[in-house]
């Protein structure tokens, strides 16, 4: 069974900081693009960061960059790390990672795995 699992959510002071990591098992996705998403009550899921497994690029939503940092580590079987750092309250949302190779890379639609989410709760 093809899994993508987060963790490392929490809650966390406004200016605080948050690393999330997303694991997988069934299946290899070095040869995937991997990105993070979040969903806030009531509001459409976003596109938050991606990274492109052939090259490394980055891709990052206007909101975060220069806050969060998208990475990952094959060798522990880690997909997707996503350390997040000054978060402010509206930064607050469930957070999902996503792999695939489909493309176009900042919209769900272009990801074909999905984890559960985990939750992130910034207090101001």
């Amino acid at each position: 069974q093809v899994q993508l699992v987060e963790s490392g959510g929490g809650l966390v002071q406004a200016g605080g900081s948050l690393r999330l990591s997303c694991a997988a098992s069934g299946r290899s996705f070095s040869r995937s693009t991997v990105g993070w998403f979040r969903q806030a009550p009531g509001k459409e899921r976003e596109f938050v960061a991606a990274r492109r497994w052939n090259g490394g690029s980055t891709d990052y939503a206007d909101s975060v960059k220069g806050r969060f940092t998208i990475s990952r580590d094959n060798a522990k079987n880690t997909v997707a790390l996503l350390q997040m750092n000054s978060l402010q309250p509206e930064d607050t949302a469930v957070y999902y990672c996503a792999a695939g190779q489909r493309g176009p890379y900042s919209s769900p639609q272009g990801y074909d795995y999905w984890g559960q989410g985990t939750q992130v709760t910034v207090s101001s």
